[in-house]
């Protein structure tokens, strides 16, 4: 979207250019309008320019712009999780109580959208930490393929998600963004796994850590 969007920026300063009279390094666009940088009242709409080329003024075509997304090398991007838990020693059921999430978000072109996708990765991070399992049978036929057998996270079992934005550009990305829908899966796993471990004294070691698994882990010492 941006690249189609520079690219159609340059066609309207070129095209704007032929009827103004002016180079297309002396025209500015704001607000719908292009006009001849430091002369005042010499310029036109987008409207206007829209309909010229529409129409096929001076040999120009109308304004067509496309963008391709492939990307030579991605933008990296940085999170940090911190999980605090309760557990029953009993029956081995972890809850989590409090999730903070803080990630390099390059820049923040949209902080609702983004807060939005952090929320969404994190709490499939917490699904792989404590639920999401893939189980198979001895003929090696999944048995967990359905809804029915395959524990996600539901509303009831995600804490409050505390995020916090951090905003350190890359030239790698557009506007200096990162990306921000996969990173926040990541680190929720170990960072529950390190809570069950502040909380209880034992390292689970395997995924996910569920009720059954961490009590047979503390009867093991």
């Amino acid at each position: 979207v941006v690249r189609a969007a520079q690219a159609a920026r340059a066609k309207i300063l070129r095209a704007a250019a032929e009827y103004l009279e002016a180079n297309p390094e002396d025209l500015e666009l704001k607000d719908g309008f292009v006009s001849v940088r430091g002369v005042p009242g010499r310029g036109m709409s987008l409207e206007e320019l829209g309909q010229k080329t529409f129409a096929g003024q001076r040999g120009l075509a109308p304004i067509v712009a496309e963008g391709e997304s492939s990307i030579g090398r991605q933008a990296p991007a940085f999170t940090a999780q911190v999980v605090e838990v309760e557990v029953d020693p009993e029956t081995g059921l972890v809850k989590p109580v409090r999730f903070l999430a803080v990630q390099d978000v390059g820049r923040a072109i949209n902080p609702l959208t983004i807060e939005g996708q952090v929320h969404g990765g994190a709490t499939q991070g917490l699904g792989w930490a404590l639920m999401e399992q893939l189980v198979y049978d001895e003929q090696g036929e999944l048995v967990t393929g359905t809804f029915l057998e395959y524990a996600l996270p539901r509303a009831l079992d995600v804490p409050g998600l505390e995020v916090e934005l951090v905003e350190v550009p890359s030239e790698l990305g557009p506007f200096g963004a990162r990306g921000v829908g996969e990173p926040p899966i990541v680190p929720g796993p170990a960072a529950v796994a390190n809570a069950v471990r502040d909380a209880v004294g034992v390292r689970v070691t395997e995924l996910p850590i569920t009720p059954e698994r961490l009590w047979r882990t503390l009867r093991q010492g």
